[in-house]
């Protein structure tokens, strides 16, 4: 069958999303908004109809950067009703003590743990509301460039549909990407991290609470692998367990390889997680029914085809999970391609060349933040001289407000471009290794020191501003 576009209307006001995840609801809800004809194919049933599969995601974390996209796409509100603020790291560690890090300065620095199931639900309803049209049941099967002819597979049969630009908001799996991999190398290469996940769950308490503190985001570091847990709305933690697919043969470091059964994945807990493993009675179910899924980094040297495709989110830059930033940097893609879609007289290649321009390094940033984050949240929150330097970067961000604000914070909390908060990030570090070099507290500081080294170093930080929906380059530059 055939679904080919009305000839009378405007062509280039007309876009093909390909996704119905987290990224492509709030991209067709931004366009729709500004006066774009969006229509949405998605491969699975419509979640709200069909329920959402369990067992294959991570809780997401949601910060400022991905506020600010779903404030422009009219969504804010819906997901914050679902959402539970988390105010820092609760770290458990191997001798029984638990201790709270915060993310920031206060309750106004905090991040948002959000189911995506039902995220993801309530910005479809969004992007319906705002006028985009939804195909589920619609999986890509193939795309003609040449005749812009995308062909989608449904219970029916073969569809066929014109369209004037696909934009591929599928996922780390893209389909948009493979076709548009067989018209022009673009230069994808993927890093495995060698280690997986699977996905637990803490129920409710008896009276229907929480078992443990419900405000902040539980970790067990322990060096090579750890546990996480994310707080719900229903009273319920999504824990999700990261090791090495193969662990070491003394049996110090655990790996998927080792730890196959349920019995085996509850003597694991009751040995390196021992407060946890009474926290989750269905541990040996979920264990074994749940899949193990792998964790790797996506590189792409280019994200569009001229102004025939472009891709956005994890089809353009997957990454492992471990800053909390894949969803809020997809969404801040969204709200990126949006202004430069909407700039006054531009074209599609156009648009589609800025926005990769503005986003790609970016991307290449967070992705590199994100590994780095993994080693620092396993491997560092329990360690002595980590612990010095994070509490000298608390102290130094009290007293040089205007020019030292932690890493963290300059990418959850601020619109800061990540590229520039890496950068900016590294030359706080180095001057924090510095500092406490040969000491074991900050009583042995030289302050008058400390703070002419931040002067000298650290340029005053400009204002954060939000990024303005219909303006387009890199206001936060």
């Amino acid at each position: 069958m055939h679904d080919h576009q009305d000839p009378t209307r405007d062509p280039a006001r007309h876009l093909t999303v390909v996704g119905a995840g987290l990224a492509g609801a709030v991209l067709a809800a931004l366009l729709a908004r500004r006066g774009w004809r969006v229509d949405v194919h998605e491969m699975r049933g419509d979640p709200r109809r069909k329920g959402y599969e369990r067992g294959r995601s991570i809780n997401l974390a949601l910060a400022e950067r991905g506020r600010a996209a779903l404030r422009a796409a009219g969504a804010d509100e819906a997901v914050m009703a679902q959402a539970i603020m988390m105010r820092g790291r609760m770290v458990h560690f191997a001798d029984g003590r638990v201790d709270l890090q915060r993310y920031g300065m206060d309750d106004s620095e905090v991040i948002w743990s959000v189911h995506r199931g039902r995220l993801n639900q309530a910005l479809l309803d969004v992007a319906e509301q705002a006028g985009a049209r939804l195909h589920f049941d619609e999986a890509l099967e193939s795309v003609d460039f040449g005749g812009r002819i995308a062909r989608f597979r449904t219970p029916g049969g073969i569809r066929e549909v014109a369209f004037t630009s696909l934009v591929g908001t599928d996922g780390a799996g893209s389909a948009v990407r493979k076709a548009m991999e067989a018209v022009e190398d673009l230069g994808a290469r993927t890093e495995m991290l060698g280690h997986s996940y699977k996905e637990l769950e803490i129920p409710p308490a008896a009276g229907g609470g929480f078992r443990i503190e419900q405000n902040a985001l539980h970790i067990w570091p322990r060096g090579r692998f750890m546990c996480i847990a994310l707080p719900n709305t229903e009273g319920t933690f999504t824990v999700t367990l990261f090791m090495p697919n193969e662990g070491d043969p003394d049996g110090a470091v655990p790996g998927f390889d080792q730890v196959r059964t349920g019995a085996e994945a509850r003597a694991l807990f009751e040995r390196f997680f021992p407060d946890a493993s009474p926290l989750i009675p269905r541990l040996e179910h979920l264990f074994e029914n749940n899949p193990t899924s792998s964790l790797g980094t996506l590189y792409l040297d280019r994200w569009h085809l001229d102004g025939r495709a472009v891709l956005v989110g994890d089809a353009a830059h997957a990454m492992v999970p471990f800053h909390g930033q894949g969803m809020n940097c997809a969404f801040e893609d969204c709200a990126a391609l949006a202004r430069h879609l909407s700039a006054p007289g531009v074209e599609l290649p156009a648009a589609f060349a800025a926005y990769q321009a503005e986003r790609l390094p970016n991307a290449r940033a967070i992705q590199h933040m994100a590994l780095e984050n993994y080693l620092e949240m396993r491997d560092r929150v329990d360690d002595d001289d980590y612990l010095l330097q994070r509490a000298l970067e608390v102290r130094l961000a009290h007293r040089h407000p205007e020019r030292f604000v932690p890493r963290y914070s300059m990418v959850t909390f601020r619109h800061m471009p990540y590229a520039r908060a890496l950068m900016r990030g590294n030359l706080q570090r180095e001057l924090l290794v510095e500092l406490t070099r040969g000491r074991d507290s900050l009583e042995q500081l030289d302050w008058a020191h400390a703070d002419r080294l931040v002067r000298e170093r650290l340029a005053p930080l400009p204002p954060d501003h939000e990024p303005h929906p219909g303006t387009g380059g890199d206001p936060a530059a």
